[in-house]
């Protein structure tokens, strides 16, 4: 995703940082308007209300989707430490809005993500696009 600028709103890390050392979350929310306003989002309970609205069902197959989607990109033949679990490098529950938010925006089936849309507002995301 870029903004109208053309710079990078999300990125999507590698599962296998350089040094070999695992990164859990597979999308980083980086522009910085967006990452205001879902921290705002945050700290007014977001995790907590978020958490409470979306349904633990969906929520625990969002999880295993995204581990899934990261860990079909862990290179063949890695023998060190991988990655584990869902978003935002939890197995349950909702631990970091915004990088449920930049999976969604990648594209991503996440409830939470969409809570955090639906809270947003149509336009806080209307500037960006997809690229590639």
């Amino acid at each position: 995703m870029r903004d109208a600028s053309g710079s990078p709103a999300v990125i999507r890390n590698a599962p296998i940082l350089d040094d070999g050392r695992p990164m859990p979350t597979r999308y980083w929310l980086v522009d910085e308007r967006l990452r205001r306003m879902v921290g705002r989002l945050e700290s007014e309970g977001g995790v907590r209300a978020a958490e409470a609205a979306v349904d633990p069902g969906d929520l625990a197959a969002a999880h295993a989707r995204y581990a899934a989607e990261r860990d079909a990109a862990v290179p063949d033949g890695h023998t060190g430490p991988a990655p584990s679990a869902g978003v935002g490098g939890t197995r349950r529950g909702v631990k970091c809005l915004h990088a449920h938010y930049a999976w969604h925006l990648a594209g991503g089936d996440d409830p939470v993500g969409r809570w955090v849309a639906e809270r947003l507002g149509p336009d806080a995301a209307a500037p960006l696009r997809r690229v590639g």
